[in-house]
């Protein structure tokens, strides 16, 4: 499977389309939860994804500066349409690898949903906060040091 990675402004309609569609199949329908995605952040982030055979986007996320002058970045938006067969570790490994060799961070930073923690505990982050609710679902803050 091929990632393509691209700064907001470099997206086609069809490739920002596809990425959010994606986005809302996941966060929105197969979750059931009503919640505003488009939230500015996009705009000044750099994108990766990855296509599938049907034409769709079967993976991506985003990686944007959460305090660029301490060195910290963000993963966000983390999400992949087919479960189990690695695609959601691989995507996560190279978004930390995006921020940590293309942004220079320091550390990287991400808010992730409760049941999701070993999966970024797999890539070497560490929950730094106390359970919290976003949109209706417990998340907690996470947080890699490079």
């Amino acid at each position: 499977m091929e990632f393509v990675v691209k700064h907001f402004k470099e997206l086609s309609t069809t490739e920002l389309y596809e990425i959010l569609r994606t986005r809302a199949e996941v966060f929105v329908v197969e979750q059931d939860c009503a919640y505003q995605d488009l939230d500015g952040k996009d705009l000044d982030a750099v994108h990766l994804f990855a296509w599938n055979e049907e034409g769709r986007v079967s993976a991506c996320l985003r990686v944007f500066w959460k305090d660029k002058e301490k060195g910290i970045a963000q993963i966000g938006r983390v999400v992949t349409l087919c479960h189990g067969q690695g695609l959601g570790g691989e995507i996560l490994h190279r978004g930390v690898q995006i921020a940590e060799q293309d942004f220079g961070a320091r550390r990287i930073y991400l808010e992730a949903q409760q049941y999701a923690i070993g999966y970024y505990e797999k890539e070497g982050f560490e929950v730094t906060s106390e359970p919290f609710l976003e949109d209706g679902i417990p998340h907690v803050t996470m947080e890699k040091k490079l």
